[in-house]
């Protein structure tokens, strides 16, 4: 039985299924992406971390011939994406079975025993600069965040079957973290979260106590001011308040998520409620008063950071790709926590338009910040806003990312409890849990119909999406416990055999945002289904830019095609003034109507580099 990347020891709300208890339908929109994932992702990250040098940096520290002499390369947490990539070959190994990178691991074990010191401590970028110590600059060195990601990559592998050596490896730099950071009379705490889930996920695997403490320590010590601010501040490294205090999303987003996952990790595993009151504060700040539409995270390419409630400009969205994988880790950990809908919702969100949308369809090039808004002219030579996807890049957290991801997303698609099964997102695919097996078939999101077959019996739970008003459900050899209700679960009593036919509305739906987001009043964005749609120069008219559009909401939309589902929408474009200022009113001009066409907005840039939109202004 593997286990997939949160198995909480203490009773949950909700029980995560083993990944061997759910598969996705390859032919899912999900199932497809897991398989370019394994196809194709997960080698162009272990291409790229060989050709960008990052396994060069171990080979270096033990004199492997060949490798040519000289000092670390590469970013300071360089180490972090083989970890991420060796995470995704874990749950890639959990899932299918696969063989194909044993010899890369053992290589890769071999190398890591001998780079690690007697005492555990492992890091090439302190271990290969001359005159670096441990742990002496822990704002910015990121020691305790690599070690995150090798003890998760570790226990990933070791879930998956694989060769034991990591999970020796991982635990002998755990041991060494809890005698230095618990023991310490100086406490101190890594400048980037992320080790805190880590060690509490190693503590889940092993039993081993110490590795909890050593987390809840790393998380009770924020906000004490243990790091020194610095330029970047102390909302930077998530060090301005104590948790508990801490309840506006603010800084670094994706330190703050990472970091809130820990925290709701620790909650978990204490039934501490005054930390579940805590994240619950900061996940409706975050979520309520932060997000983009598509489920993006950070609006300021400074500090790659929250902005103020309800700043949210599409066109300088930064959205980092890591933010948004971040957001549906600490979801899933709080749907674990609560089984309320509205995390499940999110984590569909975030899914199915930010992540989808930073790769590109073949799975080998993507993007670091996940604009909403592309201007025509824009300057795309920066790697932190380019007009296309990039096959890698200088700061490479995101593909491995991806990577860890998608090869592990079936684990987040179902739970279950002591009554049943709960389905929280909806895809085609098997879902297991002790008495009941539940086998969907579905073209969602492009299609609204859901049919469900029991084998088995007990209560199955399927999430209706809060924009599903009106949705109906068709029950066989069962009973409805709850009615489907948008933003809740319908509940069926089922026995074997049983089918469950859910009929969602698929309308494609104007959206506005609150008139506190400035950046986009008079505007609207379109939705069908969970997906957020886009207008891009591809699919324009010659002669016409996406700035001289405005939609016409009195006009119905049609759609074309099935899989994916575009939208023709009615619109009208206005040639716009030579001038940047002109009296109010204007004069008038004549406006041409016209009919264009809306894609996913997970699948733009994916023909040619030009101008794109999600936000429509009302003619």
């Amino acid at each position: 039985m593997f286990h997939g990347p949160v198995v909480p020891r203490r009773p949950a709300r909700l029980t995560p299924l083993p990944l061997s208890a759910a598969r996705l339908d390859p032919a899912s929109l999900l199932g497809a992406w897991q398989e370019v994932n394994a196809a194709a992702t997960i080698p162009h990250c272990v291409d790229n971390i060989e050709r960008t040098g990052v396994i060069e940096n171990f080979r270096r520290l033990v004199g492997v011939p060949d490798v040519p002499e000289g000092n670390f390369q590469g970013m300071l947490f360089a180490d972090s994406d083989l970890y991420k990539t060796l995470e995704a070959i874990g749950w890639e190994m959990a899932r299918t079975g696969t063989g194909r990178w044993a010899g890369l691991l053992s290589d890769v074990a071999e190398l890591l025993e001998q780079v690690q010191t007697p005492d555990g401590y492992l890091n090439t970028r302190v271990q290969g600069t001359p005159g670096a110590e441990p742990f002496s600059q822990l704002e910015h060195s990121h020691e305790l965040y690599c070690a995150g990601h090798l003890i998760q990559a570790a226990v990933a592998i070791h879930r998956g079957g694989g060769d034991p050596r990591f999970l020796a490896i991982a635990q002998r730099f755990a041991d060494l973290i809890v005698r230095t950071f618990t023991a310490d009379a100086s406490p101190r705490i890594d400048g980037h979260p992320e080790v805190e889930t880590a060690l509490i996920e190693l503590y889940r695997e092993t039993g081993e106590e110490s590795y909890l403490r050593a987390a809840e320590l790393q998380i009770e010590r924020r906000g004490q001011g243990v790091l020194a601010p610095g330029g970047l501040g102390s909302q930077y490294y998530q060090d301005h308040l104590p948790v508990r205090a801490a309840t506006e999303a603010i800084g670094h987003s994706v330190r703050q998520l990472y970091l809130a996952a820990g925290v709701t990790d620790l909650l978990l595993e204490n039934g501490d409620e005054t930390l579940l009151h805590a994240m619950t504060q900061l996940w409706d700040s975050a979520f309520g008063t932060k997000m983009y539409l598509t489920g993006g995270h950070g609006s300021r390419h400074r500090d790659e950071a929250y902005g103020d409630p309800y700043e949210l400009p599409p066109d300088r969205a930064y959205a980092e790709t890591c933010a948004s994988i971040a957001a549906v880790q600490w979801s899933w950990r709080m749907l674990l926590a609560t089984g309320q809908a509205r995390y499940a919702e999110e984590m569909e969100r975030a899914l199915l338009n930010a992540v989808a949308a930073a790769m590109t369809a073949d799975g080998t090039a993507f993007f670091y910040s996940n604009p909403l808004q592309l201007r025509t002219g824009h300057d795309g030579s920066h790697e932190d806003a380019p007009s296309e996807r990039l096959p890698w890049y200088e700061c490479a957290c995101c593909p491995p990312n991806l990577a860890r991801l998608l090869a592990s997303v079936h684990g987040y698609a179902a739970t279950s409890d002591a009554s049943g099964l709960q389905l929280h997102l909806l895809t085609a695919g098997t879902f297991t849990a002790d008495t009941l097996t539940a086998v969907v078939e579905t073209g969602y999101p492009w299609s609204g119909e859901v049919r469900v077959t029991i084998r088995g019996g007990g209560e199955l739970a399927i999430r209706i999406p809060a924009w599903a008003a009106g949705a109906t459900a068709d029950v066989t050899a069962g009973k409805v416990l709850a009615e489907p209700t948008p933003g809740d679960y319908l509940r069926v009593s089922c026995e074997d055999g049983a089918t469950v036919r859910i009929t969602l509305p698929m309308k494609p739906r104007l959206v506005s945002a609150d008139r506190r987001v400035d950046a986009v009043r008079g505007c609207v964005a379109i939705q069908r289904g969970p997906i957020v749609y886009c207008v891009e120069q591809a699919d324009l008219p010659d002669g016409i830019t996406v700035e001289e559009l405005a939609l016409d909401p009195s006009s119905a939309i049609l759609e074309e095609g099935a899989a994916p589902v575009h939208l023709r929408l009615p619109a009208v474009a206005t040639p716009l003034d030579a001038t940047l200022y002109q009296p109010y009113p204007p004069e008038s001009t004549a406006s041409t109507p016209v009919t264009v066409t809306a894609i996913p907005y997970y699948t733009w840039a994916n023909r040619e580099p030009g101008a794109m939109r999600v936000w429509l202004p009302l003619a």
